[in-house]
C-alpha cells in the first residue's frame, strides 16, 4: 500500500435522544467508543487518530483507549442538528495548525460502529490507494429490503415505489445486487474533501461489508444485537 497520512475523526457528541449518553454505554464490559478507537489504532496506517467532542467525560474515556483529544468541540457544532462535515472540518483543520502537516486522506469512524475492526479500516485503505478514486464508504447488501419490493400507500392503495411496470413477486435471489451505507467508513482525500465539503467524493468506491458486522447503534435494541454479536465474536 502506498503510504499516505490520514487523520482519523471520531465524532463523539456527549447528546444522544435515542440512547442516552450512547457513546459510551457499555459492551461486554468496554465503552462503546473503545472500540473503534482500538479499531482505529491497530490498523497501523494511521498517522493520528483523533476524538472530536463536547463532553468531558467523553474526552477522558478516549483518552484512556489511546485516542488524541486535543480539544474540546465547539458548542456550535454539538447539537442534535450538527452535521458532520463542519465536524471533520474543525478537526482537520484545527490538527494541520497545531502538528504543522498537512494530511493526505481523511477517516471519519462512527463510534456506533462497533463490529467494525482495524481489518476493515486496513482493506478501506488498500482500496484507496490502489485505484483512481476519491473516496471509499462502507456499504452493505439491502437484502430482502429491496427497492424493487418497496411499496407506497396512496388512498389506500398499494403501488409500487419504483415503477417496474409490473407488480413484482421476484424471489430475493434473482433481484439485482443493491447496497446501502451502513456508516462504518468514511474515508476521502483531503483536497475531494476541502473542495466539496462533503464525505462522499464525485469518484467513490464502495467497500463491502456483511450484515453482522454493519450492526449500527441507534436503539436500546441495537446495543443488545451488537453485544450479542459481538459475545459470538470472541467465542470464534
Amino acid at each position: 500500500m502506498k503510504a499516505i497520512r490520514v487523520l482519523a475523526v471520531i465524532p463523539a457528541r456527549g447528546g444522544s435522544k435515542g440512547v442516552p449518553r450512547k457513546n459510551i454505554k457499555k459492551l461486554n464490559g468496554v465503552e462503546l467508543i473503545g472500540y473503534t478507537i482500538k479499531a482505529a489504532i491497530e490498523s497501523d496506517y494511521l498517522i493520528d487518530t483523533v476524538v472530536s467532542t463536547d463532553d468531558p467525560e467523553i474526552a477522558e474515556i478516549s483518552k484512556s483507549f489511546g485516542a488524541q483529544v486535543p480539544f474540546i468541540r465547539p458548542k456550535e457544532l454539538a447539537s442534535d442538528d450538527s452535521q458532520s462535515a463542519p465536524v471533520i472540518e474543525h478537526a482537520l483543520d484545527f490538527m494541520e495548525k497545531s502538528k504543522k502537516i498537512k494530511y493526505d486522506a481523511i477517516l471519519m469512524l462512527q463510534p456506533t460502529s462497533p463490529l467494525r475492526t482495524s481489518q476493515h479500516i486496513k482493506e478501506s485503505l488498500d482500496l484507496f490507494t490502489s485505484q483512481e478514486c476519491d473516496s471509499v464508504v462502507s456499504i452493505v447488501s439491502v437484502g430482502g429490503n429491496h427497492p424493487f419490493r418497496m411499496k407506497r400507500l396512496i388512498n389506500n392503495q398499494l403501488v409500487n415505489y419504483i415503477d417496474q411496470g409490473f407488480w413484482d413477486m421476484s424471489p430475493r435471489q434473482s433481484l439485482p445486487e443493491v447496497y446501502i451505507r451502513n456508516g462504518a467508513i468514511y474515508l476521502i482525500s483531503r483536497d475531494a474533501f476541502k473542495r466539496s465539503n462533503q464525505l462522499i467524493g464525485e469518484n467513490c468506491l464502495g467497500y463491502v461489508m456483511n450484515d453482522s458486522e454493519s450492526t449500527n447503534i441507534d436503539t436500546p435494541i441495537d446495543l443488545k444485537i451488537a453485544e450479542l454479536l459481538l459475545k459470538e465474536k470472541e467465542c470464534e
